[in-house]
């Protein structure tokens, strides 16, 4: 087989290379996190936020479950986030099954103590597949929402974006109409639903721009640590599963360790070529395994900074 000149010159980059050295860490990361549900849990969760603090994330968020199932305790830790560590805390919050009132005094609950970001959604139903339906009394969608939480204080607002389309789009122009509403509303930036592979974020990213769109789009990275469960995840979100992922995870079902080697190293290469794309800053789906997120960010080469007091474990 003859190669090009490109090619050769590709193959002798590759190979004088050491792996990763393209990448300088110049980016900046955050983090999000789900609210425990026992004892076990929290001791992990506290676990992994000691882990990643040392990597100065721009901020850290905790999930908030459908229908508000998670209110009290998405509070209890990003409420200890913001009190106990250096970290900015980020708390998610949504419109579902909720009125007005009650979600200002949420929001009006998170500035007394001292979180000035929240990450602004519409929210899923309780029910698994339920169609969305809007409180009769409460914020009818995330542009509301991001309105909302404008008149009552200055918040940092993060928002939704889809690079595949949310499930309840009818095309793309809608979508997009959607995320510019979110944004002339007040929000600070979007941070994607993940996605596997970088042309779904490049190709995004174009549409944004010719849609008028000049807003922070982070990309939202999801190692994956279990096949089966991100299938199924991604027939919920509409995301794409490529057929060479599955390839890639075959007869890894009972070696969690091999497997967990190979999410990072999917994930960092997924990271490697957005850097190269010109992306600097990424939020992490860690589903609270800190180790797995630090390997990543590690391969980017994000180091340890120096934090101003400890994380309570």
């Amino acid at each position: 087989m003859t190669l090009s000149v490109n090619q050769l010159e590709e193959a002798r980059l590759a190979l004088d290379t050491p792996l990763y050295a393209d990448v300088a860490g110049d980016m900046d990361v955050s983090f999000e996190f789900f609210p425990p549900k026992n004892e076990k849990m929290e001791q992990t969760l506290w676990q992994s936020i000691a882990t990643l603090s040392p990597l100065g994330p721009r901020f850290v968020s905790v999930t908030y479950g459908a229908g508000g199932s998670t209110r009290e305790r998405t509070h209890q830790t990003v409420a200890r986030i913001q009190r106990e560590t250096p970290l900015a805390a980020a708390a998610h919050l949504t419109c579902v099954e909720a009125s007005k009132p009650e979600i200002d005094a949420v929001a009006n609950e998170y500035w007394a103590a001292g979180v000035r970001h929240i990450v602004a959604l519409r929210g899923d139903m309780p029910v698994a597949g339920a169609s969305y339906a809007a409180h009769p009394g409460g914020y009818e969608n995330a542009a509301a929402l991001v309105a909302g939480l404008r008149r009552l204080h200055p918040f940092e607002i993060s928002v939704a974006a889809y690079p595949e389309l949310h499930p309840d789009s009818e095309h793309e122009a809608a979508d997009l109409d959607n995320l510019k509403r979110k944004l002339d509303a007040g929000a600070t930036r979007a941070i994607t639903q993940f996605f596997f592979e970088p042309e779904t974020f490049f190709r995004f990213r174009d549409a944004v721009a010719k849609a008028g769109i000049d807003a922070e789009i982070v990309p939202g990275i999801m190692p994956v640590t279990n096949f089966t469960a991100v299938q199924r995840m991604s027939g919920m979100c509409g995301t794409a599963v490529p057929p060479w992922l599955g390839r890639v995870f075959e007869g890894l079902d009972d070696l969690p360790d091999a497997r967990q080697l190979v999410a990072a190293t999917l994930a960092a290469e997924l990271c490697r070529k957005l850097y190269a794309g010109g992306v600097r800053n990424f939020h992490f789906y860690t589903l609270n395994r800190a180790e797995l997120s630090f390997a990543i960010c590690h391969l980017l080469g994000v180091r340890a900074k120096r934090v101003e007091q400890a994380v309570a474990a």
